[in-house]
């Protein structure tokens, strides 16, 4: 089959597709070509939902700042009823969220996030922690770095009313650059020596990898949606500090200007790639690279799904992802807890 002939959009419903291209549309007229967005244009499409205390679908949320002079802040995600009583004991797992658009949009109060995460905490049964970080061009790299390292040392020691998690079972998740932002993250963490918190998994949902190379997918899928490589351009130059290209290691994690990370001790990562996301070459990088320096890491590939997907909840592959997720958190949770009961067998002789 020829080049042209290769499908660039996967068979969706028509009243998806119209949605999908309303939201690039979004995108684009956004995005001035001097490399700034409008944020007042943009406050137009992207809609935002208020934290509610009293249980919506099963789940409360609560707004918690950090740091008002940065607008560093979190929306905590607390399920209820979950049938066995955990979150009466404070035992809950817990997820450090971290939302996509590309470091220059969204938030955690963006719609499509907060349903998002209210559906991490109901399916999950878990604490979900989405953190609402500075977005570039007006605060570029390593901004968005900082203020996720900040929120992870602030709910390792704050008192946070309500609040009923396991802090040694805490995950780092997210999205597109959410995605980007949990393996540096992790890699800081491991350099921390945290009071309560401890890091036992990654997730990382289609996460925003590049560099100056053009892979096969990216050259093949020219017209998928969302992603596109002229978007992608426009938002590693918009996030990268000035001079930079797309090799500078924070987007090229194992390229030509690369840290080595074989003494750095991660958690097991998980990583989804969609069939249609221009980025997959990247990410199936990424967990090759992990393998290489002989971290845990797998992959689950969705043939037949596009870059942010999971924003569509009637698509069956959300459902899957779900599964996905929650098997690997069950599986890490059990390993640490024996972890836990040999350590403490250790410790009694």
């Amino acid at each position: 089959m020829a080049q042209n002939d290769v499908p660039q959009w996967p068979d969706l419903p028509w009243k998806l597709n119209i949605s999908i291209s309303a939201f690039s549309f979004t995108f684009d007229v956004t995005r001035r070509s001097n490399g700034t967005a409008n944020r007042f244009l943009m406050s137009f499409f992207d809609l935002r939902t208020s934290p509610s205390k009293k249980p919506s679908n099963g789940v409360k949320t609560t707004d918690i700042t950090i740091d008002k002079s940065r607008n560093l802040w979190f929306r905590l995600y607390t399920p209820v009823n979950t049938g066995d009583g955990a979150a009466a004991v404070g035992n809950l797992p817990v997820i450090f969220f971290f939302h996509g658009g590309g470091f220059v949009f969204m938030a955690p109060s963006s719609k499509p996030y907060d349903e998002f995460c209210y559906g991490l905490a109901r399916e999950l049964s878990a604490i979900v922690i989405s953190v609402n970080y500075r977005l570039a061009p007006e605060h570029r790299y390593p901004s968005q770095y900082e203020d996720g390292f900040d929120a992870l040392k602030f709910v390792d020691t704050a008192i946070i009313e309500g609040f009923s998690g396991n802090l040694r079972q805490c995950f780092l998740a997210g999205d597109s650059a959410g995605g980007n932002l949990v393996h540096h993250l992790a890699v800081k963490a491991s350099e921390h020596d945290f009071s309560n918190l401890k890091l036992i998994g990654n997730i990382l949902i289609q996460p925003f990898f590049g560099g100056e190379e053009r892979t096969e997918s990216e050259l093949r899928l020219t017209r998928a949606p969302f992603v596109t490589m002229e978007r992608s351009d426009w938002m590693w130059k918009a996030f990268l500090p000035e001079g930079s290209n797309r090799d500078h290691p924070a987007a090229n994690v194992f390229g030509p200007n690369s840290v080595d990370i074989s003494g750095v001790k991660l958690p097991a990562t998980i990583i989804f790639v969609g069939g249609f996301d221009p980025l997959q070459d990247w990410q199936k990088r990424y967990c090759d690279g992990l393998k290489k320096y002989g971290k845990e890491a797998s992959l689950v590939e969705f043939a037949k799904t596009f870059h942010s997907f999971y924003a569509f909840p009637e698509l069956p592959e959300f459902s899957m992802l779900m599964k996905e997720m929650k098997d690997f958190m069950r599986k890490q949770v059990e390993s640490s807890e024996g972890d836990g009961r040999s350590a403490s067998d250790m410790s009694d002789r």
